[in-house]
């Protein structure tokens, strides 16, 4: 992918040339992604241990249409199984927090300034059931704790909300995998049933498709390069 910084009027031009390399159908498929994308809903997954649940939660959160993935690394280091992911982490946008005193505090810090509230899930919290959580609030930040501790208590107590998925069995709780794709389809369910701003704004769909394009063609650098030089601007 090309790494120089170009104004919205450049960067969009050189979008419109980028196209020029890909099918209708393929470009048509790439704009309808885009248009189902949303940033209102994140999720946040706290020191998982496991390669492929993390994957697992990737792949469902490209699935369902959310674009940003927060990665907290207290002493779990993230890394992706290829052959759960299948490629979707291309298309996302992966947050990692790491090398800090805390870096759940980080994140957390992050995405409150990014006006997000702080959602924790847990089955051993008082909290709102899944089902009856309120998205007309605000944008929230759902975390998900790792494999065998669930979420930390520094995200306990730095939480503004608390949810959980209601249980019927003996079992206490889901394997991460599962919670996440059940509540992230829940949630995102909920964004089309309310009156919610949940698309990109303007400059985010354009910002994105730049990106998606120049992962969609062969050896972008060049293409860019050659446009470029023959469009100096």
């Amino acid at each position: 992918m090309f790494k120089m910084e170009f104004t919205p009027e450049i960067r969009n031009r050189i979008s419109d040339h980028l196209e020029t390399f890909l099918g209708d159908e393929r470009i048509g498929i790439i704009k309808r992604v885009l248009s189902n994308r949303t940033r209102y809903i994140t999720v946040c997954l706290e020191d998982i241990y496991q390669s492929q649940n993390a994957s697992a939660v990737l792949r469902s959160s490209e699935a369902f249409g959310l674009q940003d993935v927060h990665i907290i690394e207290n002493s779990n280091i993230f890394s992706i199984n290829p052959n759960v992911v299948r490629g979707s982490d291309k298309w996302l946008t992966i947050h990692r927090y790491f090398n800090s005193a805390c870096p759940t505090s980080d994140a957390i810090s992050s995405l409150r300034s990014n006006g997000y509230r702080i959602v924790a899930t847990s089955p051993h919290v008082d909290g709102v059931a899944l089902e009856d959580f309120d998205l007309t609030k605000g944008k929230v930040a759902v975390f998900f704790g790792n494999e065998h501790n669930g979420v930390s208590q520094t995200l306990l107590d730095q939480a503004d909300e608390y949810l959980y998925i209601p249980m019927y069995g003996f079992t206490e709780s889901f394997n991460i995998s599962v919670a996440a794709a059940m509540t992230i389809h829940t949630l995102r369910g909920k964004l089309h049933e309310q009156d919610i701003r949940w698309a990109l704004s303007g400059a985010e769909y354009e910002e994105l498709l730049f990106s998606w394009l120049n992962k969609a063609v062969k050896r972008p650098d060049l293409i860019v390069k050659r446009f470029l030089d023959e469009n100096p601007y």
